[in-house]
């Protein structure tokens, strides 16, 4: 007479976390696929980045903070615009899968050689952090950048993802999006903008809350001559992807 025997408590307990872990981890792929397939269709009405910010402002007791952000699609742009913003922060955008892997290798190279380690992160990286995650460098927060990059690039257009990059990147305090921007800055619909203005929000981009496209440091008009000759060298707007 042959008997079976009923699994030990730890054995069950084990299979019951796996089980949990299994769920938990199909749920996450589920929402986070139908988060960014989602941004096909509807743009987001706000981003984790300025959360963040709106956060830290009442935190720290920021009187009169406000944010600044209203989407705009695509053809109420001036496509100086979008151009400006690829010479400026990622020049391989239209032909390269969410990661500059030659930008990533010169940049560990300089940081094996002495120099600071130096960002390489493409427009896409730049989108998913600015939708999704929080500010720092730790690689919990990078691998999960690199996660979202990856659902970007398999579901949305590269003019898709280029143009929810416009619409949210912080360019000016508590300003978010080229419409904010250049009303704040330059008084006027970004359908308005012209190659020099649309350099000069390019160049605040590495530091918003320091520089100013309406009062240009003279980095800022040096690096916005740069994203000018770069525009040009590109081919101009028909660089830009279809």
């Amino acid at each position: 007479m042959s008997t079976t025997r009923s699994p030990t408590p730890m054995r069950s307990r084990k299979r019951r976390w796996l089980r949990g872990l299994m769920i938990a981890a199909l749920t996450w792929l589920a929402v986070t696929e139908l988060a960014v397939l989602s941004l096909r269709f509807v743009p987001p009405l706000t981003s984790a980045f300025m959360i963040e910010r709106w956060l830290g402002a009442h935190w720290h007791g920021e009187r009169g903070f406000t944010l600044h952000y209203h989407w705009v699609p695509w053809r109420a742009v001036a496509p100086v615009v979008p151009l400006a913003m690829v010479a400026s922060e990622d020049q391989t955008f239209p032909s390269n899968y969410g990661f500059d892997f030659g930008e990533i290798r010169d940049a560990i190279d300089q940081a094996e050689e002495g120099d600071r380690l130096r960002g390489a992160s493409t427009i896409t990286q730049q989108t998913a952090k600015n939708l999704f995650l929080w500010g720092g460098r730790s690689f919990v927060r990078k691998g999960i950048e690199a996660y979202f990059t990856v659902l970007l690039e398999l579901n949305l257009p590269k003019r898709r993802i280029l143009e929810i990059y416009m619409n949210i990147a912080e360019l000016g305090n508590g300003i978010y999006g080229v419409d904010a921007a250049s009303r704040i800055y330059f008084h006027k619909p970004p359908a308005r903008l012209n190659e020099h203005e649309a350099a000069l929000l390019a160049s605040v981009l590495p530091n918003p809350r320091r520089y100013r496209a309406d009062r240009p440091s003279p980095y800022v008009l040096r690096h916005a001559a740069w994203v000018e000759r770069q525009m040009r060298q590109l081919g101009g707007v028909s660089y830009l992807p279809k």
